[in-house]
Formats: structure tokens, sequence, C-alpha cells
């Protein structure tokens, strides 16, 4: 994606709370819920930064009424923008499955 998107995505409403939250593996009900972002919203922002490539499908669940639902993960750990001459740099520092292991072991220790 084109810097400028990115940049873009990034500036969205309700997308820095987004990113911040999904350390863990989340589904769009529940960003909305957590968040209080109307549904629609939370699924159109969770489809932007899945193109966007900050956030990734992490796998499916089943909700506590049974329905499966995809749960999403972001997939960057910092993100860098950098303005030049005339130009606009964004880099990204990916999360590693290390990372992502260790928040999810630091998760359940918490909730269990």
């Amino acid at each position: 994606m084109e810097p400028e998107s990115v940049l873009s995505t990034l500036g969205d409403k309700y997308t820095p709370e987004i990113l911040q939250t999904t350390y863990e593996p989340k589904s769009a009900q529940e960003l909305s819920e957590e968040l209080d972002i109307p549904i629609a919203t939370s699924y159109r922002r969770v489809e932007e930064l899945e193109e966007a490539g900050l956030l990734e499908l992490e796998g499916k669940e089943f909700s506590d009424e049974g329905r499966q639902r995809k749960v999403y993960r972001r997939s960057v750990e910092e993100i860098s923008v950098e303005l030049g001459d005339g130009d606009i740099d964004v880099d990204y520092q990916e999360r590693t499955e290390a990372k992502n292991a260790l928040n999810d072991v630091w998760s359940d220790l918490r909730t269990g």
C-alpha cells in the first residue's frame, strides 16, 4: 500500500485504538463492544487495516452464542513515518511469532 494510503488509514477515527487493542486476537464484534465503536465501522476499520498490512487474520473462534467469527491481531509492533523533501516513507517493525506467543501467555495468566 502507498505511504499516503497508510497514513490516511492511520488517521481514521478508531484506528489507533484498534491497533492498540489488537496486541491479542480480537474479533470485529469484540472491538466494537470494548471500544464502543459502531459495528459497521468496526468491520470497515478491520478491513482497511488488513488491506494496509497492519492487521492480520489470526484465525477463527466461536462466540458465546456459538457462531464462528474471525479474530485479528496487529501485524506490526512499531510504525515510523519519515517526511522527506516531497516524499513520505512509512516503515514497519513487524511483530514476531515469539512476541505473539508471549502476549498470549501473559493474557492467559491475567484472565485465568
